[in-house]
């Protein structure tokens, strides 16, 4: 069963998450991380929120470990993200994600 981390990040900006994202390596075209199934950003009233669905609770705390928690600092972040987890009951994906600009999504082969 996957497992979504809904991540609110208080006083964070948009420019924030751009540079963390480029941290990262992951800008549009690259592969995701291993076990990563899913990802959204949106800007908030008071920060942004992060939305990511992964295999396996033990993917995303490597994850959150190796790189979520470093790179948020780096760029500026004093505190954690406030994060709730739920476990997924369904996912759907439509087409239109693999061409939908800035989608990590890639068609099936």
């Amino acid at each position: 069963m996957s497992v979504a981390f809904e991540m609110r990040f208080a006083g964070a900006t948009l420019e924030q998450y751009d540079r963390v994202m480029e941290l990262m390596g992951l800008s549009q075209g690259n592969t995701s991380p291993e076990g990563a199934v899913f990802h959204w950003c949106a800007k908030t009233d008071d920060g942004i929120v992060v939305v990511d669905v992964w295999e396996t609770d033990e993917q995303f705390e490597a994850f959150s470990k190796e790189q979520i928690g470093p790179f948020t600092e780096q760029v500026g972040l004093t505190g954690p993200p406030v994060v709730t987890r739920y476990e997924v009951h369904n996912t759907l994906v439509g087409d239109a994600a693999a061409s939908h600009p800035g989608s990590f999504a890639r068609a099936a082969s």
